[in-house]
């Protein structure tokens, strides 16, 4: 790894309310949780939804005794995004230090953060309370418009367009430049200039697309959310290299987001969808993202003829023979010679028939891994298979 390098790593990227639905699990149930590390080793955590509890294992199970330390950056108060604090195991271990950050509510008044965390475990609400979590924690209220250094990471913070007030943040390392900016709707013009003000330039963008354009401007208007739609459009519009759809909607399955994920690619072909798990290396303002590990259960060892038709990673459509090595019921692997794009679909069509009795199988593949390097002009692929309720989406 490069060794001026920020990582950055998505543990929860729902909206509104944690899901548990077979028809999501590609993409995850976990409400909004990242954490960012600058190439000084600076730990940043944006937001503190459910997947506050996965990253809290991880850092707990990782460090052991060391102490932790962290910048907290909450953007606003709503459950889904503060509904993990609870579970963070390192605010139980006394070793460690967190600093927070969010603004002052209207609602609440001054230290309104010190306020949501301290109702969160008052009587009856949760059953143990404040003096159980002996780490250390300060509290700093900000507001949008201020901009400021964290051991060489500039901070710049802006209002954003959600019920009840937003913060969206834009974090500037020497690695490159990631904007934070959920929970916003367009249609405000200072706002929506608050916003490209933060996304200008920004190697990466995580923008809200919870909706359809269809809700946006319909059933959903007013209720502090974006499209992938919207989202295209401030991509191009303010320079940004890569887009991350973030903050899919509770309603919205696998398939779903794979429809927004398609019609984006169609717009600006640098775009992601955020998935619980999926990561992101930054250095010399490129990104490299990669996508949990997805092998449910062991591959058996199978040796399939099949005809797959994908899109690389530069865009281009491409059809070539190849063997499928590996294979359970969730996924598979196979030897390529082009490099396809990663979240892409392809079509395996697989023959399983007999000369007599010609048969075959086509499995639609979401590109999940790839290793490049392995064999010599050969790209090992790793794909979990679309549900068979799921429509495929055109390849043309």
């Amino acid at each position: 790894m490069h060794p001026n390098c920020a990582k950055l790593h998505f543990w929860g990227v729902r909206g509104s309310i944690p899901t548990l639905d077979r028809g999501m699990w590609r993409y995850g149930g976990n409400t909004p949780c990242l954490d960012l590390i600058a190439p000084d080793g600076t730990r940043f955590v944006l937001d503190c939804g459910t997947g506050l509890r996965t990253l809290g294992n991880q850092w707990a199970n990782m460090e052991g005794d060391r102490p932790i330390q962290a910048h907290i950056f909450v953007t606003h108060y709503h459950w889904d995004h503060i509904q993990g604090i609870p579970f963070f195991r390192p605010f139980y271990m006394p070793q460690n230090d967190f600093r927070f950050y969010s603004f002052q509510s209207k609602y609440l008044g001054r230290d309104s953060l010190r306020q949501v965390l301290e109702a969160q475990l008052a009587r009856p609400y949760f059953p143990v309370d404040l003096t159980l979590m002996p780490s250390g924690r300060q509290f700093s209220e900000i507001k949008g418009g201020d901009q400021f250094d964290i051991n060489g990471t500039k901070v710049f913070t802006r209002w954003l367009n959600h019920p009840q007030g937003c913060l969206g943040y834009r974090f500037e390392t020497s690695a490159g430049t990631i904007v934070y900016a959920t929970d916003n709707e367009p249609g405000v013009p200072e706002m929506d200039e608050n916003l490209r003000q933060l996304a200008s330039g920004a190697d990466i963008l995580i923008n809200d697309a919870q909706c359809s354009p269809e809700q946006l401007a319909s059933s959903r208007k007013g209720w502090g959310h974006s499209s992938w739609l919207e989202s295209v459009k401030l991509a191009r519009e303010c320079g940004v290299k890569n887009l991350v759809l973030f903050h899919h909607d509770p309603d919205s399955n696998d398939r779903v987001v794979d429809g927004y994920l398609y019609a984006a690619r169609q717009e600006f072909a640098n775009t992601w969808a955020a998935t619980d798990g999926m990561g992101a290396s930054l250095s010399e303002s490129r990104a490299d993202f990669h996508l949990r590990p997805s092998r449910l259960g062991q591959r058996r060892p199978v040796h399939f003829s099949a005809t797959v038709s994908g899109q690389s990673r530069e865009g281009a459509r491409f059809q070539e023979y190849a063997v499928l090595k590996e294979m359970n019921l969730r996924g598979g692997y196979l030897w390529l010679s082009h490099l396809p794009q990663l979240q892409s679909q392809m079509d395996i069509r697989v023959e399983c028939g007999t000369p007599e009795h010609p048969n075959c199988l086509v499995l639609r593949g979401s590109v999940v891994h790839c290793d490049v390097g392995q064999e010599r002009d050969r790209v090992g692929v790793g794909v979990v298979f679309v549900d068979e309720t799921e429509t495929a989406l055109p390849l043309d």
